[in-house]
């Protein structure tokens, strides 16, 4: 017997962390929220993580996810530094997700793109379009933050669905 799944997708960021629940049965999907997490690049970075990881748990205090999905570490960043940054934000998201007993997927970009548009190597926009449409959305959630977490909430509900 099938079940409803709710999936939290997050794409993380220092200055803008997305986020998008779905509800899911099988490869039907129902948008239940999506935002983003932002701080300023004013603030110092442990402020800038508080906020992150503060946000992140109000998110999941309020859509109670069965799962959490994020996009799997790579590791070609043109600059050193950003890597270090993107350590630390993934590290307060593993934290949230796991004080919360949620379990933490990882998924590459090539398997999410081609889990909803069939092409591995799709652009932002052609992700962005099939989450409009397989959410029967007016437009394409903006800013791509949010779609692509989106689209990794859904890649995950799609894939527990050949489990």
């Amino acid at each position: 017997m099938k079940h409803n799944l709710t999936i939290l997708g997050i794409d993380p960021g220092l200055e803008i962390t997305g986020y998008g629940v779905v509800d899911a049965l099988g490869r039907k999907v129902k948008l239940k929220e999506a935002g983003v997490i932002k701080t300023s690049h004013k603030q110092n970075l442990q402020d800038r993580l508080i906020e992150i990881y503060d946000g992140l748990i109000e998110v999941i205090e309020e859509t109670s996810p069965d799962a959490a999905v994020i996009e799997k570490l790579y590791s070609h960043y043109k600059h050193p530094v950003t890597s270090i940054l993107m350590g630390h934000v993934r590290g307060v998201i593993y934290l949230a997700i796991r004080k919360s007993n949620i379990s933490l997927f990882e998924c590459p970009a090539k398997t999410v793109k081609k889990s909803l548009t069939g092409n591995g190597n799709a652009s932002k926009e052609q992700v962005g379009r099939m989450v409009q449409a397989y959410l029967n959305l007016k437009k394409p959630p903006e800013p791509v933050d949010i779609s692509d977490a989106l689209a990794l909430a859904m890649s995950h509900a799609f894939k527990s669905v050949s489990l």
